[in-house]
């Protein structure tokens, strides 16, 4: 049997969050990803007026076990996020 963990990202969808539950949310994914060793993972805030972009940005930015990120440049209402090993 094939490893299909490989191709597979998981991502988290914000649509519908406030900025607290967001946090929360944000949080436990990033944590449960690192601890299940997944490199890459997505969260889709979608585009609206921003609010949950910067909220998702500065847990990010806070967060060690995050390696780097950025706005999926197909698109800007998902940022991708890169775990470190």
């Amino acid at each position: 049997m094939e490893n299909n963990r490989a191709s597979y990202i998981p991502s988290l969808d914000l649509h519908g969050m406030d900025r607290e539950i967001t946090r929360i949310l944000v949080k436990e994914f990033i944590h449960d990803s690192y601890k299940m060793g997944y490199e890459t993972v997505i969260i889709i805030h979608g585009i609206g007026t921003g609010v949950l972009k910067n909220t998702v940005r500065e847990i990010l930015k806070r967060e060690k076990m995050v390696k780097n990120f950025y706005l999926d440049f197909f698109n800007i209402g998902t940022t991708v996020v890169k775990l470190k090993k």
